[in-house]
């Protein structure tokens, strides 16, 4: 019982003990550094600069290997639930680093074949895409939808790597966003899945 009580502290920041940071590291097109040598380079950045105040960005590097090989490196959604910033202590929270390339071939289509024209019935990207690079953080909402949707999806991750019995425990299995035109709803489920791909990669 304890040990599933620690699993869902881990899995739901709000009651976590030490709170997790994510960090996304944005490697540059073209580069072959390996992950693991990114991110020592970027935990040697984090550690001098360990107090940060809400979501942070850095762009420029002192350091080379660096320069060469990351477009960015970002502190994500410390905001989601608490809208300002705050001082955060790196040194005491676990770090969570997601490293990613965006794909820059843009989307595929997918026809249907008619007798006098060819309709496009969908189109696919191959996530993280560079059309959809930076959409979740233009998203604002008066509610904490963002942060709601993140929280779900880690906690269904969990149930099922810990082989919850969906007898005992029950969740739904599909998300149903409603609202009028032109809220956000399409836009959102572009950004969340490319949110998801980078957090989720080492899945």
């Amino acid at each position: 019982m304890d040990e599933a009580v620690g699993d869902l502290k881990q899995a739901l920041p709000c009651v976590a003990e030490a709170p997790t940071v994510h960090v996304e590291v944005h490697q540059r097109s073209g580069s072959t550094a390996k992950k693991e040598d990114i991110k020592l380079s970027v935990r040697k950045l984090l550690n001098r600069h360990n107090i940060v105040f809400g979501d942070y960005t850095w762009t420029e590097f002192d350091e080379p290997f660096l320069t060469r090989n990351v477009q960015s490196v970002s502190i994500v959604d410390t905001e989601l639930k608490v809208k300002d910033p705050q001082p955060i202590d790196l040194s005491t929270c676990t770090i969570a680093l997601h490293i990613f390339q965006l794909n820059e071939d843009g989307p595929s289509s997918e026809n249907l074949e008619e007798e006098t024209e060819n309709i496009i019935a969908a189109n696919h990207w191959v996530l993280p895409a560079a059309e959809f690079h930076g959409l979740w953080d233009s998203l604002v909402y008066d509610v904490e939808v963002k942060s709601h949707l993140l929280d779900y999806v880690m906690t269904t991750s969990l149930f099922s790597d810990k082989n919850v019995d969906s007898n005992l425990i029950t969740w739904n299995r599909v998300v149903l966003l409603h609202g009028p035109p032109g809220t956000g709803k399409t836009s959102l489920c572009k950004a969340l899945a490319q949110k998801l791909t980078i957090r989720l990669s080492n899945r």
